[in-house]
């Protein structure tokens, strides 16, 4: 069981963290701090294999924990999770090293692959002592696709996506509407609707009205041009 150390000033939002973080297997809340000094005490008293780190806080600045974590050689790894987005911030955290930057406000599965993609990673390092090229690939690959699912559109489940598209590209027509897909995919239409609308605004499909001999004009859907290479950014074929 890996144990966190929560440094964030508000207690609401504290607690908050802590619940998102024992809801990933593997994964404890060892204790809260609300502000650099306090977090400092705390790592002088007990092991912390991870640090949750924001960098607004009231009485101090998350940066400035992280350097002197690293000035004094404290064997701690850490995320920054902050509404800090500007690019200054992101890289001295990631240059005093960071392993994951979150900004506020972040959907619980980035969360979730957050501690994921870590978690593999503390065991590797545990479970060997020399590691080889591949070994690091994995862990790179890992983590990549575990960050898949923060990419897409709210609302969206990467595997619902996968559905739809398998269906789309075995379809075997050109123009399609979401009626189509629905029943090929036993999806509901109104879901279909949705990844449909959400597809062509990710530049994935492209949309127009095709109007029959009676009654109103359909919705009828093409892969774009460039549809295809768009998609692999946010699923991994089978």
């Amino acid at each position: 069981m890996l144990s966190v150390l929560i440094v964030e000033d508000d207690p609401m939002v504290a607690e908050m963290n802590k619940f998102y973080l024992e809801q990933v297997e593997g994964f404890r809340a060892g204790d809260w701090a609300a502000s650099t000094n306090e977090a400092l005490l705390v790592l002088e008293q007990g092991d912390f294999d991870l640090i949750l780190l924001d960098i607004y806080m009231k009485e101090s600045n998350g940066l400035e924990l992280l350097s002197e974590i690293r000035h004094r050689g404290i064997k701690v790894d850490v995320i920054v999770i902050s509404a800090a987005s500007d690019k200054k911030s992101i890289q001295v955290a990631l240059q005093n090293g960071a392993v994951d930057y979150l900004i506020k406000p972040f959907e619980f599965s980035r969360f979730h692959a957050a501690l994921n993609g870590y978690r593999e990673q503390n065991q590797l390092f545990r479970s060997q002592e020399r590691l080889k090229q591949s070994d690091l690939d994995t862990i790179r690959r890992f983590r990549k696709e575990q960050r898949v699912s923060q990419e897409l559109p709210k609302g969206f489940t990467r595997q619902t996506l996968q559905t739809i598209w398998k269906v789309i590209e075995s379809s075997g027509v050109e123009f399609f509407s979401a009626e189509d897909i629905s029943m090929l995919s036993g999806i509901s239409r109104v879901s279909v609707n949705k990844y449909c609308a959400g597809l062509v605004e990710m530049g994935v499909l492209e949309m127009d009205y095709v109007y029959g001999t009676v009654g109103r004009p359909v919705q009828k859907y093409q892969i774009a041009p460039n549809g295809r290479k768009t998609i692999s950014k946010y699923i991994t074929p089978n």
